[in-house]
């Protein structure tokens, strides 16, 4: 059963379910023996979606010094940032407090106010960075070596230019690649061994331009096809042909714009969708799900169960909108995030039962905090015994009620990023006047002039990497789209000459670009099944060419 509310952002009915209303009921707080219920949501699924990540800053970083002893360091936060910032390895430091920020609450502001002045006061950390080896330039990212602006990436190896990259070697301009090695180019892959140009491959190798395929090798320009080898557009063919065409593709943008309209081509003829991707799971919707059960409305989710309106992460247990998780317990609306209990929570790691905290670890119990480590009982980063502290949250609670904070995660105009430096542009996209209009900052993007002997345009490059100059390395490339210039550094090179590949013609944003162009929207449909007319929910909205089966009717086309 599920009854509709109308999205005070957008003004579009949502569905809140019986399922939902029951989670309420279940991580609703009780400080000093009394259950305070968190309210249904205001905003649809979308719209809630789209709050969390105007809080998250990916991929627009900037050089500044740091505001402890000056030194130069990376940031996601601009120069010009309302806070102090200090460089990770002293903000991890025992150096300083953030308890020594600590203030009373004021039942005269409203909370958000008060939270926002004590953001404003308490050092942020650069960049989400830990365990780096000669990777500072990657952001949200644990333990990565010799890589380079990797973004929500962890254990990767020699890999630049990746989003939601785990476990990879040699892997670079990818999207959602998992345990991959010599991989270019590749979007939502699987345990892949050197493969180009391809999307939604598991177990493939030694080849380029696949899409849908498993267990493939050494095969070119094939959709959906499952355990063959030597196949050239979902035909078989002798291996001497597949290894004529690697060779005549072997380093070539001339003709690897051929095979990539040839691709394209092919992707047109060869329409037959499976509905959504659920491998491993079981009483799930929505897209890209694996080794997961009762997932409602989910996307990109690894082994997770019981949860709804999530995305991006793996391991979470009763979690509901929740973003950019690893191991993750009753936890709602609340992103990037590593523990148990979080409710209106960002970056917080090792923690339990936190409420409307930022960048706390090691914490538990604490109500409105930032930048705390290993504390209990806090609010707004000022100590309190355990009855003073559930007495304290009942009255914030009860305030917040009255001006109707409780239950809500932070507006989008306390986040301190510009609309269009966070990921939340991507997916939901505005222009600057949009963004205006709904009171959101918004920045103008300004490129750093490079130092380089010369800017070639990127039509201007020789065609063959055999002909590209070791000096490339001192020049900047002007993109092919955007006019934006860019720089190739020499690990990128060295992996070029390595793979054969051509140097890219498109600066690494708007390479990123089209690779989240080439995805779904994080968007459910109902149509029926266009083989066997079951009704099903799918990431294809009707009006879309592609013939989209269910997931029985596609195995049966497949395999």
């Amino acid at each position: 059963m599920s009854r509709s509310s109308l999205c005070r952002q957008s003004g579009i009915p949502f569905e809140i379910r019986d399922a939902d209303l029951a989670f309420f009921e279940k991580i609703s707080p009780v400080y000093a023996g009394r259950k305070v219920m968190i309210p249904p949501p205001t905003l649809s699924p979308s719209e809630r979606e789209r709050r969390r990540l105007a809080f998250r800053n990916e991929r627009k970083l900037f050089r500044r010094k740091s505001d402890l002893n000056s030194k130069d360091i990376i940031s996601f936060f601009p120069p010009h940032a309302p806070f102090k910032v200090y460089s990770h390895e002293e903000w991890w430091s025992d150096g300083w407090n953030a308890a020594t920020f600590g203030r009373t609450f004021n039942t005269s502001q409203p909370f958000f106010m008060q939270f926002q002045n004590l953001q404003r006061m308490v050092p942020r950390v650069p960049l989400i960075n830990n365990g780096a080896v000669n990777s500072d330039f990657c952001n949200f990212a644990d333990n990565n070596k010799n890589c380079y602006l990797l973004t929500s990436a962890n254990y990767n190896e020699d890999s630049y230019f990746g989003f939601c990259a785990v476990s990879n070697r040699n892997a670079v301009d990818t999207l959602w690649c998992t345990d991959c090695e010599l991989v270019y180019e590749c979007i939502d892959c699987r345990k892949c061994y050197d493969l180009k140009y391809s999307q939604n491959c598991d177990d493939c190798h030694s080849s380029a331009f696949l899409a849908d395929c498993r267990g493939v090798s050494d095969s070119l320009l094939c959709i959906g096809i499952r355990q063959k080898r030597n196949h050239l557009l979902n035909q078989p063919t002798s291996p001497q042909m597949i290894a004529q065409l690697k060779e005549e593709l072997r380093g070539s943008e001339r003709k690897r714009r051929e095979m990539e309209q040839k691709f394209a081509e092919l992707q047109r003829e060869h329409v037959i969708r499976m509905a959504s991707v659920t491998i491993g799971s079981e009483n799930c919707t929505g897209n890209n799900l694996f080794e997961s059960r009762n997932i409602h409305h989910g996307f990109d989710v690894y082994s997770s169960h019981d949860c709804a309106y999530l995305h991006d992460g793996l391991k979470a247990a009763d979690c509901f909108d929740v973003s950019f998780f690893d191991g993750t317990e009753l936890c709602y609306e609340s992103t990037s995030l590593m523990g148990y209990g979080y409710r209106f929570t960002m970056y917080c790691r090792d923690s339990h039962d936190l409420f409307y905290c930022d960048s706390c670890h090691g914490c538990e119990d604490c109500f409105g905090c930032v930048g705390l480590r290993k504390k209990k009982y806090c609010i707004l980063n000022k100590q309190y015994t355990r009855e003073e502290y559930e007495q304290l949250a009942l009255q914030i609670v009860e305030h917040m009620s009255k001006t109707g904070e409780w239950g809500e995660f932070f507006p989008v105009e306390l986040s301190p990023f510009a609309y269009n430096e966070t990921i939340a542009q991507e997916y939901f996209p505005l222009t600057r006047e949009g963004t205006k209009e709904n009171g959101w900052l918004w920045r103008e993007e300004k490129d750093e002039i490079p130092k380089v002997s010369k800017v070639i345009p990127a039509e201007k490059l020789p065609d063959s990497i055999d002909d590209i100059p070791d000096d490339i390395l001192n020049w900047a490339i002007e993109c092919k789209a955007t006019k934006r210039p860019f720089k190739i550094i020499k690990q990128e090179l060295d992996f070029y000459r390595k793979m054969r590949l051509p140097v890219p013609h498109h600066h690494p944003d708007e390479r990123h670009r089209k690779r989240m162009a080439l995805r779904n929207p994080r968007q459910l449909w109902n149509r029926p099944c266009m083989k066997c007319g079951k009704e099903m929910q799918t990431t294809y909205a009707p009006d879309r060419p592609e013939t989209v089966y269910c997931e029985e009717c596609y195995l049966k086309e497949v395999y």
